[in-house]
């Protein structure tokens, strides 16, 4: 039987394992016939959305990871707007609204309020949260 499931993203894309385990547990639960509705980074999780991340060499990008499979299996890539501004994390729209002319976020990913949480959460067999 195929589940759907939504899945919230907490922690950073480096620093602890958690973005990491959400991005390893997506490809298993779709290698296994299930369906993605959607990804919310929220908290310190917005921090995977910003594309100016620099890993060495020798490292995952998973910034590049996480655009890379959300095209390839079309699911959206949430980010909290609010938690996402805190943190200087802004799409060119944001920027453009807030003086500061720079933005670090596209698409797959996109800036999105609690409430699309809200409808992910109503809509999914599972919610898995990282």
């Amino acid at each position: 039987m195929s589940l759907s499931f939504a899945i919230v993203v907490s922690g950073p894309a480096y620093g602890t394992q958690a973005a990491s385990s959400a991005y390893r547990f997506i490809q298993a639960a779709l290698a296994s016939g299930h369906v993605i509705l959607g990804v919310f980074f929220y908290q310190d999780g917005v921090m995977n959305a910003s594309y100016l991340h620099s890993p060495a060499a020798d490292e995952d990008d998973l910034h590049q990871l996480w655009c890379e499979l959300a095209t390839q299996q079309r699911f959206p890539l949430h980010t909290c707007i609010a938690a996402a501004q805190r943190r200087g994390i802004l799409d060119s729209v944001l920027a453009t609204e807030t003086g500061k002319g720079i933005s670090n976020v596209q698409a797959p990913f996109m800036l999105s309020g609690l409430g699309q949480l809200a409808e992910m959460l109503l809509t999914a067999d599972r919610v898995v949260r990282f």
